[in-house]
């Protein structure tokens, strides 16, 4: 029987249930993460649970657990399903009230949590993706991981409209992010990213490839970059929980530099599986911290 997890407690899912009043489903009024999984373990809990604090604070939404008590929710519903390969959504939102735009004076906070099988993406790893270019429609506050996806659902369905794996997003002449990841360029060697603002969402592998690239000292700039350059750079991939590095060959009817995965994303593609071989090594070494 599948297991998920309501408001603190490992439940059947045929057991849940959620209030129709919920501001989640009438408002968007929450916030959510997803946890990558690879060999039973999570990857980068830590920084998850971090953005899902600030995320929370952003909006004066109440999370009722410290991240030691929802680490061990989470590493105990992975177990309950015996997932190896796949990823945890979790969810919270401001609970059910009267409908009312403005805060309720009393709720309490909904928490949901279950889990999904989920394959590497291997071939379009190995391969490249293409993408469409896409203006960027969606609310000042992207820095949020809030429910409030509908603009990212719209140019998600450009892309599957047009036979793409993403789109690619733009403010007039600046790129911002994919649809539901970030986007780095390379030219001459050197990575370019969108830097932190209130216009694109800090993405945890972001995170992750940023601190390769120190450790690796590999150059990188966290600037902005227009349209102009995104067609003129050398490679270009996307980064999120699922894609991981994932390559970006062609956007609309242009090929990325020669068309095929580039020398520097490899070279990322290798320093984030090690970080991965690092996690499922430790299965074998000792329990997990």
């Amino acid at each position: 029987m599948e297991k998920l997890i309501l408001n603190g407690k490992l439940i059947g899912r045929e057991q849940a249930s959620i209030d129709i009043e919920d501001r989640g489903y009438q408002f968007g009024d929450g916030i959510y993460e997803v946890i990558r999984v690879y060999g039973g373990r999570l990857f980068a809990n830590e920084a998850h649970l971090r953005r899902l604090y600030s995320s929370a604070e952003k909006l004066s939404l109440d999370i009722p657990y410290t991240a030691q008590e929802l680490t061990e929710q989470i590493e105990a519903l992975v177990r309950g399903n015996g997932l190896d390969t796949g990823i945890v959504y979790l969810q919270f939102t401001r609970g059910a009230a009267h409908r009312k735009h403005s805060f309720p004076e009393k709720s309490e906070t909904v928490f949901v949590a279950y889990t999904n099988e989920l394959e590497r993406p291997l071939h379009q790893l190995e391969h490249g993706i293409q993408a469409v270019l896409t203006e960027d429609i969606r609310w000042l506050r992207c820095d949020i991981k809030s429910l409030n996806l509908l603009g990212n659902v719209l140019a998600k369905q450009k892309a599957a409209e047009n036979g793409c794996g993403e789109a690619v997003q733009h403010r007039g002449e600046i790129v911002t992010e994919g649809s539901s990841s970030n986007v780095f360029i390379v030219k001459n060697g050197e990575l370019i990213t969108h830097p932190l603002s209130n216009l694109i969402l800090n993405g945890i592998t972001r995170q992750v490839i940023l601190d390769i690239c120190e450790k690796q000292q590999l150059p990188v700039r966290e600037e902005t970059f227009t349209i102009r350059q995104l067609f003129d750079a050398d490679e270009a991939f996307i980064s999120s929980t699922t894609s991981e590095v994932m390559p970006v060959v062609q956007i609309n009817d242009q090929k990325i530099g020669s068309g095929k995965p580039g020398a520097v994303t490899r070279k990322l593609q290798g320093y984030f599986k090690e970080r991965m071989d690092q996690l499922t090594k430790a299965i074998t070494t000792g329990p997990a911290e």
